[in-house]
């Protein structure tokens, strides 16, 4: 699997002073799995923002001195990224703040603008100067215009949606008040739960609250604003109900951890059933099950169950392998580094072999050599999700058709390719059992998009090299 993962929002607002970036550390710990590019809080101390933000890893950001140097505050914000515009640099670390005369604001982002490139352009010829290359720095400009007339930070924001389009969990910080969005369609998740002493978290999952011993309240409603401050919570619904919910469907099969539960539908439930309804539409002749980890186990348990094939632990993964890896110049196959095969589990047997996903088949290639090195007999792979056929314009980083081994090759050549017995996908219609009636956006695999289409969705689009300028 090589799509790259998703950013995670995390939020704080307390009725009086709090280890409020200590609580952001463990909420981030939480969301690592959603990003592993680079971390950041900025903390609200009486209206003075403090912040620590880096390239790296929860752990390898916030070292003891670093959580050290934060006062305790009544807010904060913070951001764990993989980015899918923009590159991996310290400028396009998050949250980003803006100072302006009509107050300060630090903003978080989980998503894409689908209009990013047009409204940056329409930005930059009023004289706007970009820091960053992040379609986040855009939000911000947009607020802080917005803000120059609105009464509220919170009308600014909602008047910023008018104009936005694409995917966008927010989390926004002013020197009163604790704002969080999501995107009329609801492409990406985000909740909100209180702890036993009433203070307010906010999170783009439900595990990340449970982190931090908050109980979940409910989900942030597709279009809502929130706005939480000393005189409670209010919600602004203006733009509800105005487009089709089209949460990410990948969500389910990838992004999101398996213990955690968004708009309604269990993760861990879902990956079962999309394991169930492969065993009935590609069933195999086998001994054993065995799941690619980590998001490929619960598919792999509900192939198991609706098969009768027993479940078995046939992959091991080194759970001290971060993104600072570094291996020599005459590196050995990272697969191998990465995971290691439990051969007196596999030696002679028939395999089932469940994976969430083919994108380049360069990664599967590899698991599959793996476990023929150690004695497996026949490998039959099944993957809990469709082929995907079109690029995402949404967060998601698969940014090209020639890049999608599914665009050049059928499903036989796929199983040739990456060398098994056969292959199976999930069939489209069967995403429905995975989030609750077909509420979701699965354009990667259908090219139905709910949006736009950008002309220019290059990652690094904002980052373009005078040769390439002037071609």
């Amino acid at each position: 699997m090589s799509v790259h993962e998703e950013c995670g929002v995390f939020g704080v607002f307390s009725p009086r002073p709090v280890d409020a970036a200590g609580l952001c550390y463990y909420g981030l710990y939480a969301l690592q799995h959603r990003g592993q590019e680079s971390a950041g809080i900025v903390l609200n101390d009486d209206g003075l923002f403090v912040s620590h933000k880096d390239l790296g890893l929860v752990s390898e950001v916030f070292t003891k001195d670093a959580l050290a140097s934060f006062p305790q505050g009544t807010m904060a914000v913070a951001h764990t990224r993989y980015g899918t515009t923009g590159a991996a640099s310290r400028q396009n670390c998050q949250p980003i703040e803006v100072n302006h005369q009509k107050g300060r604001m630090a903003i978080a982002h989980n998503g894409n603008l689908s209009n990013a490139a047009e409204l940056r352009s329409a930005l930059e010829l009023n004289g706007a100067i970009f820091h960053t290359s992040s379609d986040t720095e855009t939000i911000a400009y947009i607020v802080t215009k917005e803000r120059l007339s609105a009464p509220s930070i919170e009308e600014a924001l909602s008047r910023a949606m008018n104009t936005l389009e694409g995917a966008y969990s927010l989390v926004l910080m002013s020197p009163r008040k604790l704002i969080c969005a999501r995107d009329p369609h609801g492409f990406r998740p985000l909740c909100y739960g209180r702890t036993g002493d009433g203070v307010i978290v906010v999170a783009s999952e439900s595990c990340a609250l449970h982190a931090v011993g908050a109980s979940f309240v409910r989900d942030v409603e597709p279009g809502e604003i929130l706005v939480f401050s000393r005189d409670g919570v209010l919600s602004r619904r203006e733009h509800c109900g105005k487009k089709p919910k089209k949460l990410c469907v990948f969500e389910y099969i990838y992004f999101a951890r398996p213990d955690s539960v968004i708009d309604g539908h269990s993760v861990h439930m879902a990956r079962i059933s999309a394991g169930k309804a492969l065993a009935k539409a590609h069933p195999a002749d086998a001994d054993i099950v065995v799941g690619v980890p980590d998001s490929g186990l619960d598919a792999a348990l509900g192939f198991s169950r609706a098969s009768g094939i027993p479940y078995g632990i046939g992959l091991i993964k080194n759970k001290y392998i971060g993104r600072t890896f570094i291996a020599p110049a005459d590196r050995p196959d990272q697969v191998k580094i990465k995971l290691s095969a439990v051969e007196e589990a596999i030696r002679g047997k028939r395999i089932v072999l469940i994976d969430d996903s083919i994108v380049r088949g360069t990664t599967s290639a590899r698991i599959v050599s793996l476990l023929r090195e150690a004695g497996a007999g026949e490998i039959h792979m099944r993957v809990s999700a469709p082929p995907f056929l079109y690029p995402c314009y949404y967060g998601t980083d698969i940014d090209s058709r020639e890049n999608l081994i599914a665009c050049r090759h059928t499903v036989p050549e796929i199983a040739e390719r990456i060398g098994v017995d056969s292959l199976g996908f999930l069939p489209l219609e069967s995403l429905e059992e995975l989030a609750g009636g077909g509420a979701f956006c699965s354009a990667c695999f259908d090219g139905r998009y709910p949006t736009r289409i950008p002309a220019d969705a290059r990652k690094n689009r904002f980052e373009q090299r005078l040769s390439e300028l002037t071609k």
